[in-house]
Order: C-alpha cells, then sequence, then structure tokens
C-alpha cells in the first residue's frame, strides 16, 4: 500500500471533508485492499469535468492498491434525487436509464483502470428487496431526520411540495453502502446527508461504517455556478478535443489554479511551481495551455491534443490575440442575448447596428471563429473572447 502518509496525502489532495480522517488511517494501516465506492445516477448521456473530480480520486485510490466500485444507480436513477434543487426531479424511465448507463461505462474508462474497476447497478439488490424489505428499511429513520437534509428543509418551509419517494432515495443509496461492504464512500459536498446515512445504516446491519470522502464542487465556464448541463456552463469529455480546448482556455486565470487542482494529475509540487511561475511573471496562458493539452490527452489521446494546441496557436497566438484584454460581465438573462446586443454592452461597438455591419463585413471573431449569424443569441453560464477588427478583444462571462 505503499507509506501511510505520503497515500493520506495523495487522498486528501483536493478533498472538502474526511469524516472521519483517523477511521480512515486505520483502515489504511491495515494493509487491505479498501472497497472504494461512488455513486452515479444516469440521469444525463454524458459526463462532464464536474463528474470527473469523483472519478480521479477514485484513480487516486485505484493508484494505491484498491478496489473500485463504480456504482450505477440505474434503480435510485429513477426515483431522481433532488440534492441541490427546490423542486422534485422528475424520475427517468427505464429505457432512458439503461441508455445513459451504456454511456456512462464507455466513458469512465477514460480515467479509470477497467482491469481494477468492478461496475454494479443498484437494481441488483434493490430491485429484490421488495415492498417488505423497503418498509423495514423505511422504518430506520424518521420523518424529523429527513427534514434536517438542507433542500427537504428549505421546501418545507417553503411550503413546497416534497414528494414521499424523495424520502426513499437517501435511504436507498445508503442501503448501497451495506450491499456492498463499502469500506470508503466519495461524493460532493452536497451530498453529505446521503453519504452519512450510509454509516447509519452500516451501524444497524453491524457493519464497520464507511468513511466518507466528500469533493468540492467544480464551478462551470462562469466561474460563479457548479458546472451543469442545465446552466450550459460545463466542458463534456466526450466532445471534440477543439471544443474541450478552447472552452479551457476560455476560463478565468483564477479558475485555472482550480481546475489544476481538481483535474489535473500533475504532482502538487509541480502545480505549485507553475503558480510561483506565474506569480514571478511567466504568462498565465502558456499555463493554461498546459492545462487544456492534458485535458485534451485524456479524454481523445496524445495526438488530438497536440493538434489541439496547433490549431489554438494558429487561431490566436499568431492572429496577435493579446495577452492581456479587458474582462466584462454581462447579465444576459434565461433567455440569451444577441450577439450585437453584447458586443455594444461590451464596448467593442458602438451600436448594434454598428455591430451587425461589423459581422456582415466579417470583422467580427467568437472565441477565434468568424461570427457569420447577426441572430446569434449568446446564453448565459460560458466566458468567451470577443473580437471586432484586429485590435479590439474583450473577454466577456455571460451571467
Amino acid at each position: 500500500m505503499g507509506d501511510l502518509s505520503a497515500a493520506l496525502a495523495l487522498i486528501r489532495r483536493g478533498a472538502e471533508e474526511i469524516l472521519v480522517e483517523a477511521e480512515l488511517a486505520e483502515k489504511l494501516a491495515a494493509g487491505r485492499p479498501l472497497r472504494i465506492k461512488a455513486g452515479f445516477d444516469p440521469t444525463a448521456p454524458d459526463l462532464h469535468l464536474g463528474h470527473t473530480v469523483l472519478l480521479n480520486k477514485l484513480r487516486h485510490f485505484q493508484e494505491l492498491g484498491h478496489e473500485i466500485l463504480f456504482l450505477i444507480g440505474d434503480f435510485t436513477g429513477l426515483i431522481g434525487d433532488p440534492t441541490g434543487k427546490n423542486a422534485t426531479r422528475p424520475p427517468l424511465s427505464r429505457e432512458q436509464v439503461e441508455q445513459n448507463a451504456r454511456t456512462y461505462q464507455e466513458q469512465v474508462f477514460k480515467i479509470l483502470d477497467p482491469e481494477r474497476t468492478r461496475v454494479v447497478f443498484n437494481s441488483e439488490w434493490m430491485d429484490g428487496l421488495g415492498a417488505a424489505g423497503m418498509i423495514r428499511l423505511a422504518a430506520h429513520h424518521t420523518v424529523a431526520r429527513m427534514l434536517e437534509r438542507d433542500d427537504f428543509a428549505k421546501r418545507y418551509a417553503a411550503n413546497q411540495s416534497i414528494a414521499l419517494h424523495e424520502f426513499l432515495y437517501p435511504l436507498c443509496q445508503g442501503y448501497d453502502s451495506v450491499a456492498l461492504q463499502a469500506d470508503v464512500e466519495l461524493g460532493g459536498t452536497d451530498q453529505k446527508f446521503n453519504l452519512l446515512m450510509g454509516r447509519e445504516l452500516q451501524r444497524h446491519h453491524e457493519q464497520t461504517p464507511q468513511t466518507i470522502l466528500m469533493m468540492p464542487l467544480l464551478e462551470g465556464l462562469d466561474g460563479v455556478n457548479k458546472m451543469s448541463k442545465s446552466l450550459n456552463n460545463y466542458i463534456g469529455i466526450n466532445e471534440p478535443p477543439a471544443e474541450i480546448f478552447g472552452k479551457v482556455m476560455s476560463i478565468s486565470d483564477d479558475l485555472m489554479w482550480r481546475y489544476y487542482d481538481l483535474l489535473s494529475f500533475l504532482p502538487s509540487t509541480e502545480i505549485a511551481a507553475l503558480r510561483q511561475a506565474v506569480a514571478e511573471g511567466r504568462n498565465p496562458r502558456d499555463v493554461k495551455i498546459g492545462l487544456a493539452e492534458e485535458l485534451v490527452g485524456r479524454f481523445h489521446g496524445a495526438a488530438a491534443a497536440r493538434a489541439a494546441v496547433e490549431d489554438f496557436a494558429a487561431r490566436f497566438q499568431r492572429g496577435a490575440m493579446p495577452d492581456e484584454m479587458p474582462e466584462v460581465s454581462i447579465a444576459v438573462g434565461a433567455a440569451g442575448l444577441p450577439v450585437t446586443q453584447v458586443l455594444r454592452q461590451a464596448g467593442l461597438t458602438g451600436s448594434t447596428s454598428e455591430a451587425m455591419r461589423m459581422i456582415e463585413q466579417g470583422g467580427v471573431r467568437l472565441n477565434g471563429e468568424r461570427v457569420a449569424d447577426k441572430g446569434l443569441v449568446l446564453a448565459a453560464g460560458q466566458s468567451v473572447v470577443l473580437q471586432v477588427g484586429k485590435r479590439k478583444f474583450a473577454r466577456v462571462a455571460l451571467t
């Protein structure tokens, strides 16, 4: 298992909270491979970089020699976890869940070693639990305790509906840990209530309670909100190489370090050296290129990563994009905002009519690509580079 202190340092990297770290140290010191569980409900067909924060930590455990249990919540996906929401998430159909589950399996092995990963589906034990088993499971918890969960408490206080089946979700997630006899469970900080449920149910079943390792939620391209497809501020791991590269290059310099800490496989010492180099005057753009190249290479291979770097150099650096440019934030609302209005508000044109004229003349670029559609609407949740003519640039955060 290697040196205990080195193992703990790797596990702590990027983690928000470990409950209880002393227990984890004891389990690691015992010298046996631990059963490391992380669950993913297949609620959408594609994974994005936010999901890979957990996958990266699973890889760390894998490198330390532990058994990875990649749990696909095909049963709990039918319930729908409202975590972080103020309303019930519509349950998916069995067909949707099964299709999404298939794509998950194809994507996770871009990070995890398939030879050392066990993929499990919670329908394997939940389908057989039956009505009587579900009633016995529900008897382990009270409505008062359920209302301690933050999102439930807020909805209850606001007189918003809470469907009874939503109370079953934390119980089912906790029972997964019992069925798998998990030693450690990973989850986001928004999953704390559900993760603790696993410890409680394991005690009821006379198992050693799992250690909980919570990872932070990755901010999306806007640098504010959690990465989400619904907010259109995400980077999908199945997106084309140039798209991934360009989106990474669009994030702010401050957010870049957050992405390095949570997404890069570089040793912490190397990341610290990069920080120091930037502090001493190195162009942060060059460091960001390294991050973008690493991520493209992980999901599409080294050749695609090299091609993306060359493409970026051809479109941006050789196109004389300045190292520094104005950064503005523009509220575009849920409906988005026409690019002509964004150009005006960003100070790149004096009016929307001038913006239209520049587009007609081929003088407007969005992330290096010529804009041809005067009616193009830009959605919230992304950061883009706009260029008018040869000398006017702005990095625009759309909120």
